[in-house]
């Protein structure tokens, strides 16, 4: 029988794991390794229409999904702010399995980015881990479909696979998304077309930006399809295709050009999954054993030494 004049004993909190636990908990028992982002292009041209560093803006919002990370970036090009600064002095400690994450900030396959990122490493010889680029992944059909959006050229909300008249003639009746890094980068640009013509009940065809031949093929396709207001959306942040060369590009096809992605919450999400990624696979992210915790102390515990 109870003995009701007792108290319950004191419960003591448990230690969260998985996404929801405190980050402060395991992740500095285990070291934490930095997360580095790649952005291509120099400094000055990784700039997103405000002004602003695309790099900046995009460790600002990995660390609302890291917050206990470390975040560097850098530039593969040029010699301010450059990938190699942001791998110098990394702490590589005993306890940390590798020093570093490196993530390109591309959505495919660049070899120029690759390339760049390989030499960095070797400079430096920094212990770190290079991650796949952003795509494929279904976000960008989303990111994508937000910078149409913010343009005017389709609605913003989804048309759920319901066939409607485009309200003006600003509206976009087809959209190309263009690739930017080789025969790779189209694979992945087709996935998001799928997807983006899945939210937009448009024809999405994918083009490869760099290779005029292609895009004259594929804006043949649009033109015999019925498409009148073909709009060219590249599937890059920015810095790897110039706007300059993108607004040329569209006027001489006959289409309007849309804004790169840039910086967005959405990819930010993304850099942390590919972040994420590596740490399980290191087994970084999974709770540590009862052997591999510190005991407890105090006066209902062992006594501190």
């Amino acid at each position: 029988m109870r003995n009701s004049d007792r108290l319950p004993p004191r419960e003591l909190p448990k230690r969260r794991s998985g996404r929801h636990r405190n980050p402060l908990s395991f992740d500095n028992w285990f070291g934490t390794p930095a997360l580095i982002m790649a952005v291509p292009g120099t400094a000055e041209q990784a700039r997103g229409a405000d002004g602003e560093s695309i790099g900046a803006r995009m460790a600002d919002l990995v660390r609302a999904y890291r917050p206990e990370v470390t975040i560097r970036y850098g530039h593969i090009e040029g010699d301010h702010q450059t990938l190699t600064d942001a791998l110098t002095d990394l702490d590589d400690g005993d306890d940390r399995p590798l020093a570093g994450v490196v993530v390109p900030l591309v959505t495919a396959p660049h070899t120029a980015t690759n390339n760049a990122i390989e030499a960095a490493v070797a400079e430096v010889g920094a212990n770190v881990r290079v991650t796949e680029g952003l795509g494929p992944h279904p976000m960008l059909a989303e990111v994508l479909h937000l910078r149409l959006a913010e343009a005017g050229f389709v609605r913003a909300d989804r048309m759920r696979l319901i066939s409607v008249t485009a309200r003006n003639t600003t509206m976009a009746d087809g959209v190309v998304v263009g690739a930017v890094g080789g025969e790779g980068a189209v694979g992945a640009a087709g996935v998001t077309a799928v997807l983006l013509a899945a939210r937009l009940g448009l024809t999405v065809l994918p083009a490869d930006l760099e290779d005029e031949a292609s895009l004259e093929q594929v804006m043949g396709q649009m033109r015999q399809g019925g498409s009148r207001r073909p709009v060219i959306a590249p599937s890059a942040l920015g810095p790897e295709f110039p706007a300059e060369r993108l607004a040329d590009l569209a006027e001489r096809f006959g289409a309007r050009p849309s804004a790169p992605m840039g910086s967005d919450s959405l990819l930010g999400k993304i850099a942390a999954l590919r972040y994420a990624e590596v740490l399980n696979s290191l087994g970084v992210e999974q709770p540590p054993t009862a052997e591999e915790l510190p005991a407890p102390v105090g006066s209902r515990h062992r006594p501190e030494d």
